[in-house]
C-alpha cells in the first residue's frame, strides 16, 4: 500500500514538474525554429537590400555624429548604430546605396543578424501573450508556429531595418497587456508581480513609439483596456474612492509618465550624439543648428540694418525659411510664390530695405541705420527683386487667410510691400559682454519678431501646411489675424546676416537652445515629412501598393533588382496565415454584430467566462489588427507591403481564436482533426513559398510555380 502510494505521488510529482517545464521548452523550441529560418544564408545578398540604403545608413549618421532628418524617431536607428559598432563599421565614405555591393571590410552580417535577434526575439512574447490570454494549448502552440513561420516576418528580419524591431516591441507591449488581463482575472491588482508589470507595460509603450510611431497604435489598444477597466472600477461599489484614486495615479506614472520619459530621453540621446552638421541641420531650429560642429550658419554683425542680407526662419512647429522663386500662384494673384522651403539655397535671402511709406532709399547716410522694433520695412527678394506682399486674396490651403506672394519691384510702388517690425524677445548668451545688446534691435540669431502687415494689420505667419505639386510641395506662407501672443507660426527669426559695410562679430557665441523646443520642433517636422509622403500622381512607383492588396494579398513587394544575375527577395505574407486570418477579422466582425443583435433582443445567454474570452482572446486582438490596419486605409501618404506586419501580428491570434471557437470544443477526433488541417497548412504553405524569404537566385523560369496569383510580380 505505501509503495503504491509513493508511485502515485511520483507520478502526480513528475506531471506537475512536465506542466512547469513545457511552457519553456515550447517557448525554447519555437524561438529555436523561427531563429534557424531567420538566420539561414541572412549573409547571403552581400549587396545592400531595399530600406537598409536608408536605415543602415541613418545608424552611420550616429557612427560619424553627423545631424539628420527622417519621419521616424531615433531609437530604431540607434540601436541599428549600435548593431554597427558591435560590427566594428567605420568607413564614412560607403553611402549604402540601394543595389550596392558592400565592401568586403564592411561585416553586413553581424549587423542583419542583431536585427534578426529582434524578429527572433518576438517569438517569446506571442508564445506567452496566447497562455496569458487563455487560449487553448494546440491553439497556443498554432499562433506561435504562425508567427514563428510567418514569410513576411522572416524576410524583414534578415536584413537591416526598423520592421523587426518594431515587431518586437509590439508584441512586449501586447504581452504586458495580456498578462495585465490575467492579473485582473486572479484578483492579483497592487501586487508586486502587477506593479513590475505595469513597469515592463510602460517601458515598452515608451519603446514602440520611439521606434516608428506605429506604436501610438498599440498604445492606444492598450488605452481602451485601460478605460474599460477604470469605467468598470467606477461603477463597482466594493472600490472605494481612494483605491480607485490609486488606480488611476498607477495608470499615470507607469502608462504615461514612463514612456514619454522614454521618448524623450531617445531624442536627447540622439540629440548628444550628433553634434555635427549634416544633411537634418535645416529642420531644426537657428539656436539648435548654432550650437553643431561645423555649421552652416557663418559669423555675422550682430545688429541688421537697412540694406543687410538675410535668411528668415520661422519659430513655427515647422521650422523652415522664408522662400520664394519665379514660380507663380496658378489662381489667385498669379504673383509669385512664397513658401518656406527645408533646406539652404539662393532663393532663401531677402534684403531690408525702406518701407514705401518711408521714402527713404538705401546711401552712405542709409545703410548703418538698424531695424527696430515699430519699424516699417520692405522684405526685398534678392533673387529676384519682387518684394514680400499681401492683399484681400484668400490663401490657397488656408483659405481663411491671406495669400503672401513677391510683387512688383523697386519702381512699382505699392503701400501693401510694408511690414511692420513687432520684436517678441531677446535671448541673451552667457557672454555677459552682450548682455547689454539693443532689446529694440533685431540680432541674427537671438530675437524673435513678428513682421504686421502695415495695411492689412495681418501677420506673416507659416502655416505647416504644404501647398500641392504647383508649389512643389513647399510650407505654406499666409498673412493671419492673430491676438494671440504665443502663436509660435508668427514667430521668426534672422538666421544668416550678411553686410559688407558692417563687421563681423567672431566672438559671439549664441545662447544653447531650448531642449523642449527643439523636441517639440524636431516632432512636429518629422510629422511635416510624412504627411509629404504622398504618391506622385505623375510617377510610377513599382514597390508601392493599396491597404487592400496586403490581406487579399493581391501584390508583394521586390526587396532587390530582379534581374537573373541578382538574388532576389519577394515580401509577401504566408498563405495560410494572411488568408486565413483575413477570413478570421471579417467572420469575427459578423460574429460580434450577431451577438449586438442578440444582445439587442434580450436573447444573448452569456456568462462571465465566456464574455472574457470573447473580449480577450478576440476582441481586444481585432482591435489590434484594426487599429493597425484602418489608418492606413485612410491616410493620405504612400503605403507599401511592409506596413501590414504590425497588423498581420494580431490578425494571427484572431485566427487562433475562430479555430478554436470552431473545432476546440469539438469531440476529440474533430478537435484534431480541425487543428491538424490548420497546422498542415501553415507548413504546406511555409514549405512550398519558402524562396521569396530564402532568396532566390538564376534564371526566373524557375519560380513560375510559385506564381500563386497572376498580379505576383516576381
Amino acid at each position: 500500500m505505501g509503495q503504491y502510494q509513493f508511485s502515485k505521488e511520483l507520478k502526480k510529482e513528475t506531471r506537475w514538474k512536465r506542466a512547469e517545464l513545457e511552457p519553456w521548452v515550447s517557448t525554447l523550441v519555437y524561438t529555436l525554429i523561427a531563429a534557424y529560418f531567420r538566420l539561414y544564408r541572412i549573409g547571403w545578398s552581400k549587396s545592400v537590400v531595399w530600406d537598409e540604403a536608408h536605415f543602415a545608413r541613418f545608424g552611420s549618421y550616429y557612427m560619424n555624429h553627423t545631424f539628420y532628418h527622417d519621419v521616424h524617431p531615433p531609437l530604431g536607428k540607434m540601436l541599428i548604430a549600435l548593431s554597427e559598432w558591435i560590427a566594428g563599421f567605420h568607413d564614412p565614405e560607403f553611402a549604402f546605396k540601394s543595389g550596392s555591393k558592400y565592401p568586403e571590410e564592411v561585416d553586413f552580417v553581424t549587423m542583419r543578424v542583431f536585427n534578426a535577434l529582434f524578429s527572433i526575439a518576438v517569438i517569446p512574447p506571442a508564445y506567452w501573450t496566447a497562455r496569458w490570454l487563455s487560449y487553448k494549448p494546440l491553439t497556443v502552440h498554432l499562433i506561435t508556429l504562425m508567427v514563428a513561420l510567418e514569410s513576411s516576418f522572416i524576410t524583414l528580419g534578415k536584413f537591416v531595418l526598423l520592421d523587426s524591431i518594431l515587431l518586437f516591441f509590439t508584441a512586449t507591449t501586447f504581452m504586458s497587456l495580456a498578462k495585465i488581463m490575467q492579473l485582473k482575472r486572479r484578483n492579483l491588482e497592487f501586487s508586486k508581480e502587477w506593479y513590475t508589470w505595469m513597469v515592463i507595460s510602460g517601458i515598452s509603450i515608451g519603446c514602440v513609439c520611439s521606434v516608428k510611431w506605429v506604436g501610438l497604435f498599440v498604445t492606444v489598444l492598450y488605452g481602451l483596456f485601460v478605460i474599460q477597466d477604470l469605467a468598470e472600477k467606477l461603477f463597482d461599489k466594493g472600490i472605494s474612492w481612494r483605491k480607485y484614486s490609486k488606480h488611476w495615479l498607477v495608470r499615470i506614472a507607469t502608462l504615461v509618465f514612463i514612456p514619454f520619459v522614454i521618448y524623450a530621453v531617445c531624442f536627447k540621446i540622439h540629440f548628444s550624439i550628433l553634434y555635427k552638421t549634416g544633411k537634418g541641420d535645416s529642420s531644426a531650429s537657428s539656436l539648435f543648428q548654432a550650437q553643431l560642429e561645423g555649421t552652416k550658419i557663418s559669423s555675422s554683425p550682430r545688429d541688421v540694418v537697412f540694406g543687410s542680407e538675410v535668411t528668415i526662419r520661422s519659430k513655427g512647429l515647422s521650422t523652415k525659411l522664408l522662400h520664394s522663386h519665379t514660380k507663380k500662384y496658378p489662381s489667385g494673384s498669379l504673383q509669385k510664390q512664397v513658401t518656406t522651403y527645408g533646406f539652404f539655397d539662393a532663393n532663401n535671402n531677402w534684403i531690408f530695405k525702406f518701407a514705401r511709406r518711408d521714402g527713404r532709399t538705401l546711401n552712405n547716410s542709409t545703410d548703418h541705420i538698424p531695424v527696430r522694433d515699430g519699424d516699417a520695412v520692405r522684405l526685398v527678394h534678392k533673387a529676384t527683386g519682387a518684394n514680400l506682399h499681401s492683399h484681400e486674396i484668400p490663401a490657397h490651403v488656408s483659405y481663411q487667410h491671406y495669400e503672401v506672394s513677391c510683387y512688383g519691384d523697386d519702381k512699382i510702388r505699392d503701400l501693401k510691400d510694408d511690414w511692420i517690425v513687432e520684436i517678441v524677445s531677446q535671448a541673451f548668451p552667457k557672454n555677459q559682454s552682450y548682455a547689454n545688446e539693443d532689446r529694440a534691435v533685431i540680432h541674427p540669431l537671438s530675437t524673435t519678431f513678428k513682421l504686421k502687415h502695415a495695411v492689412l494689420g495681418c501677420y506673416l505667419a507659416s502655416t505647416g501646411l504644404q501647398y500641392p505639386t504647383w508649389g512643389a510641395r513647399q510650407g505654406e506662407v499666409v498673412c493671419k489675424f492673430s491676438g494671440n501672443p504665443f502663436d509660435t507660426s508668427t514667430h521668426w527669426n534672422v538666421e544668416n546676416h550678411k553686410n559688407n559695410k558692417l563687421t563681423i562679430d567672431e566672438y559671439y557665441v549664441p545662447p544653447a537652445s531650448n531642449f523642449f523646443e527643439d523636441f517639440i520642433r524636431v516632432n512636429f517636422a518629422m510629422a511635416a515629412s510624412n504627411n509629404a509622403l504622398v504618391p506622385d500622381s505623375d510617377k510610377y512607383d513599382k514597390l508601392a501598393s493599396k491597404w487592400w492588396q496586403w490581406p487579399t494579398l493581391y501584390l508583394g513587394m521586390r526587396m532587390s533588382g530582379f534581374t537573373d544575375d541578382k538574388l532576389r527577395y519577394f515580401l509577401i505574407g504566408n498563405v495560410f496565415n494572411t488568408w486565413g486570418s483575413s477570413l478570421a477579422v471579417v467572420s469575427f466582425a459578423f460574429l460580434t454584430l450577431y451577438y449586438i443583435i442578440r444582445l439587442q433582443r434580450q436573447t444573448l445567454d452569456c456568462d462571465y467566462v465566456t464574455f472574457w474570452n470573447y473580449t480577450t482572446k478576440g476582441l481586444y486582438p481585432f482591435l489590434g489588427w484594426l487599429l493597425h490596419f484602418l489608418p492606413f486605409c485612410l491616410m493620405g501618404r504612400v503605403t507599401y507591403v511592409h506596413h501590414y506586419p504590425p497588423a498581420l501580428f494580431f490578425a494571427l491570434f484572431v485566427l487562433g481564436y475562430m479555430i478554436e471557437l470552431t473545432v476546440g470544443s469539438s469531440r476529440n477526433a474533430t478537435k484534431h482533426t480541425g487543428y491538424a488541417i490548420s497546422f498542415g497548412l501553415l507548413l504546406f504553405t511555409f514549405w512550398y513559398f519558402r524562396e521569396f524569404h530564402q532568396g532566390m537566385s538564376g534564371s526566373k523560369d524557375s519560380y513560375k510555380h510559385l506564381k500563386l496569383l497572376p498580379t505576383w510580380n516576381f
